[in-house]
């Protein structure tokens, strides 16, 4: 594919399975140049096979929900003030009525059992900043004093003051009167607070944490909310609990206690599940953590899946247990967890990469989102281990350009141990100039499933080589935390292992003319790389994690990534590529997002000076208003733009 082809790029959301079981309902995103921003509606997808239908026509309709009878559907839509409020509609469509008025939004709703109410999490902002008082923007605002860890996140910037709390709100009629916005003597007797909310019941507050509510999810009386937030005493952690909340305003009861990170609670057949990490007696130990499938037994919290295993997708409902996903070599396994064990309903040996599953109740068949070498999300039901194709969003991307399906290699690294990855082959003569692409994490991994980095790359004439070294996830405990204390080591020597096999197996790759090129952690890796090794005619070094001791207090992460992957300050500075920058000969083109929290654009900034400074060809990208998520959600035309000076430095320096 090419840069120019990005809105062809449909993505899916988790199917939301009709309690009937004959239906269900995504939510599609495209990147769009147009609007300069990602697009997408509702679709109804029937198990029958019969036509896909569109059920919404909002900008960007997203996170559907069923009611429990299945009478109405609702979902996220940017309201009036931009931000996406909860709409619902009749089930079968119809025009949306809007429920809520957040002043930055809703992130993420619930039914009650009984269909009366919905619960939903937004940030709520402290008085006095975010636009709640006229005529204060962001720079006349009060100081923010701080006197805790973790006060930033990616992506949303500065969180203590504008808290993820959790909400009540009674669920309007659909099908009655509508509402009638009142004018002269009535607009002046009104209620203010009934003209905010649409005339509908105001939301009330449950919480009034220093800490962000997530994955809310009604008890099957009804009676309270159960939602996962941080612990705001004692030594900071990432340690999560499960709270159950009252809908009567009744005080919170905390249900777990040990430093195991709870998340996504479900409850099926009056048993509490949810996603838990165990991180260690410091609440810290979260490298290569593998989340698991909990159950909150009479005595706690009982593990029931595999401890070696991670769980990566939120848990779904289904009877009397709940469907997951977990990773593995580079794809992913569908679970079935439940009282009577783990079954496996589908693995990767089927091909399909699932990104989301769903199911109504006992019986109903289960419908994921999935996608394959061949193509982008489609939804599929599952059926004796394997899927079945309901949807073609991929119709126009494969109509449009030739999708190249990797190949699977296993290399062997000089002490042995196993490198799994791909390499993707362009079209035309060889030999083909190759391009090492790292992966950021580093407790991530690539997967063989369409990828538009690869595919834009291949597209272009240059072979892509790409493995899951030390570090990565899906392989089990050990494997991810092999490099911890010892970044540089035995990861760099993966990836080197695993691109001289690629180059000396695979017919066609010209190992005399190599690239390099990473983000995050795989910036890090380049830039150590380059540092160490001379032999690349380019190399692109992009958000990277480049030193850990100047991490520190810059980055949202900077308070426990650097010590928990790297140790000590004088361990960090072994490990720094950025005290190694002087060895560099590479052309080196660094790419930093201006708005990156997580990578900070100081890092990106820093090195680049250090590199002019030693004489290296190097140049420095910076983009306005993005952050460390560019290259996956930025905006369409900065997306395009990236890519075009992706390969605009490799014409240069490693012409095909």
């Amino acid at each position: 594919m090419r840069p120019d082809q990005l809105p062809l790029l449909t993505t899916l959301s988790a199917p939301a399975v009709h309690p009937d079981g004959e239906w269900c309902v995504v939510a599609s995103s495209r990147p769009d140049f147009d609007a300069d921003d990602y697009v997408g509606q509702l679709f109804r997808v029937p198990l029958d096979g019969s036509p896909v239908r569109r059920l919404t026509r909002g900008r960007a309709d997203a996170h559907p929900r069923f009611s429990p009878d299945g009478s109405l559907l609702g979902f996220l839509r940017a309201g009036a003030s931009d931000k996406p409020q909860v709409h619902l509609i009749p089930a079968e469509g119809g025009k949306a009525l809007c429920v809520t008025n957040q002043p930055l939004g809703v992130a993420d709703f619930v039914f009650s059992p009984d269909g009366r109410q919905l619960a939903f999490v937004a940030r709520e902002p402290e008085d006095g900043r975010y636009g709640t008082v006229e005529g204060v923007d962001p720079q006349h605002e009060n100081p923010r004093h701080i006197t805790t860890l973790g006060f930033q996140l990616n992506g949303v910037g500065w969180v203590r003051d504008r808290r993820r709390q959790l909400f009540v709100v009674e669920v309007p009629d659909v099908f009655g009167e509508p509402a009638i916005t009142p004018k002269g003597r009535a607009a002046r007797d009104a209620d203010p607070e009934a003209l905010k909310n649409h005339g509908f019941a105001k939301p009330r507050r449950l919480t009034d944490a220093d800490a962000d509510a997530s994955s809310p999810c009604f008890t099957g009386d009804g009676s309270a909310v159960l939602v996962s937030y941080g612990r705001t005493e004692g030594p900071e952690s990432l340690v999560g609990d499960l709270v159950r909340v009252p809908v009567d305003g009744s005080p919170h009861e905390r249900l777990t206690t040990a430093n195991v990170d709870a998340a996504d609670p479900v409850v099926a057949d009056e048993t509490t599940w949810f996603l838990g990490t165990d991180l260690g007696e410091t609440g810290l130990e979260f490298v290569a953590a593998q989340a698991g499938v909990y159950r909150l037994g009479h005595d706690g919290p009982e593990l029931c899946t595999d401890p070696d295993e991670s769980v990566v997708a939120p848990l779904v409902a289904a009877g009397d247990g709940v469907l997951a996903l977990a990773e593995h070599r580079g794809a992913s396994r569908l679970l079935r967890v439940g009282a009577d064990g783990t079954e496996v309903l589908l693995d990767s040996s089927a091909g399909a990469v699932v990104v989301g599953a769903g199911s109504a109740s006992a019986g109903t068949p289960v419908m994921v989102t999935f996608h394959t070498a061949g193509g982008l999300d489609e939804v599929g039901v599952v059926e004796n281990g394997s899927v079945r194709r309901l949807t073609d969003f991929s119709a126009a991307l494969r109509a449009s350009t030739t999708v190249r399906e990797p190949r699977e290699l296993t290399a062997t690294a000089p002490d042995g141990y196993p490198v799994h990855g791909w390499v993707v082959l362009p079209e035309g003569d060889s030999p083909h100039p190759v391009l090492l692409m790292i992966h950021g994490g580093p407790f991530a991994g690539y997967t063989p499933a369409f990828f538009d980095e690869a595919q834009v790359y291949a597209e272009a004439g240059y072979a892509v080589v790409m493995c899951n070294p030390r570090g990565s996830a899906g392989y089990g405990r050990d494997h991810g935390r092999a490099i911890q204390g010892d970044f540089g080591n035995l990861d760099s020597a993966d990836v080197l292992a695993f691109l001289d096999h690629a180059v000396t197996t695979v017919p066609g790759l010209d190992g005399a003319r190599v690239g390099i090129m990473g983000g995050s952690y795989g910036g890090y890796l380049t830039a150590w790389i380059i540092a160490h090794d001379h032999r690349w005619a380019g190399a692109i070094v992009e958000r990277g994690y480049l030193d850990p001791a100047s991490f520190v207090g810059a980055s949202d992460i900077g308070w426990f990534f650097p010590a928990q992957y790297n140790g000590t300050k004088a361990e960090q500075d072994a490990q720094s590529p950025m005290l190694l920058a002087g060895q560099v000969t590479t052309p080196t083109l660094v790419i930093h997002s201006e708005l990156d929290l997580r990578c900070p654009l100081s890092q990106g900034l820093r090195y680049y000076t250090v590199l002019k400074q030693a004489g290296v060809d190097a140049e420095l990208l910076v983009f306005p208003g993005e952050n460390h998520e560019l290259s996956r959600s930025g905006t369409p035309w900065h997306r395009r733009q990236r890519f075009e000076a992706i390969l605009g430095w490799w014409s240069r320096h490693l012409p095909v």
